[in-house]
């Protein structure tokens, strides 16, 4: 049996495994399994990693920059973006690869304009390391909005975004936890108030489908875009990686 799984702490919000599921049993796979397993500290990977028939983890928060001390190698766009949310286990060795920037990138397209020329990344976390990856990648501009301030020139605390920044950020995207099953009534502190028609807000979360922050946005019409696609595209883009037909 070749074994799978999501490491991440909690996973109760996680739709991967039922993902992974449904996929073995349309494709009728049935030398393959996928499992959670909920680490309180990256430290007990090393007991996952005592199974001889893993052959691969997706990696969700908080453990996509962690993670990488303990990789073998590291594909180029770890190495650029300092996360981590696959990896392929060959010969005892892990080595890790970010199909987060697929999904991303791929998902973000559908409802993205060329005016969107200016972007608002709000969290500092693994998440964000991806989003930032494909804007610089499009040539768009961002800053990142977060909790605590750290001096950077590309980095804002919450309450330091005023109605201009809003209106001259008319990308939106949320890379935090805020909003999640099943804390659902919580978003990130922006000043919605600013908002208008113009804008796009693309959360990464996708349980719950609407998040509290998704549903601001629709208030003023802006266009709205969860992550359920991006989930799927980067498990999908995994699933080539541990078989060998992507990723080297």
């Amino acid at each position: 049996m070749k074994k799978f799984g999501l490491i991440g702490y909690p996973l109760g919000h996680s739709f991967s495994r039922n993902y992974f599921h449904d996929k073995f049993l349309r494709e009728k796979i049935t030398d393959c399994s996928y499992d959670n397993f909920e680490l309180k500290n990256i430290g007990q990977l090393k007991e996952i990693l005592a199974d001889p028939e893993l052959r691969g983890l997706n990696v969700t928060i908080p453990y996509k920059q962690s993670v990488i001390a303990y990789l073998h190698t590291a594909d180029p766009v770890v190495q650029q973006t300092g996360a981590c949310n696959c990896i392929r286990i060959r010969n005892r060795q892990l080595e890790g690869f970010n199909t987060d920037v697929t999904g991303f990138g791929k998902s973000l397209q559908e409802k993205w304009k060329p005016e969107d020329r200016k972007a608002l990344i709000l969290g500092t976390g693994g998440s964000s390391k991806a989003v930032a990856y494909v804007l610089k990648k499009m040539g768009i501009p961002f800053l990142f909005i977060s909790r605590r301030g750290s001096g950077a020139p590309d980095q804002l605390r919450y309450e330091e975004v005023t109605e201009e920044i809003m209106r001259m950020h008319s990308l939106i995207i949320n890379s935090t936890p805020l909003g999640m099953y099943p804390e659902i009534n919580a978003c990130p502190p922006l000043p919605y108030e600013y908002l208008t028609g113009t804008h796009y807000l693309f959360d990464l979360i996708y349980n719950p489908a609407r998040t509290e922050f998704l549903r601001r946005g629709e208030a003023v019409g802006a266009r709205t875009k969860n992550g359920s696609d991006m989930l799927k595209i980067q498990a999908d883009a995994s699933w080539e990686i541990w078989n060998n037909r992507s990723g080297g």
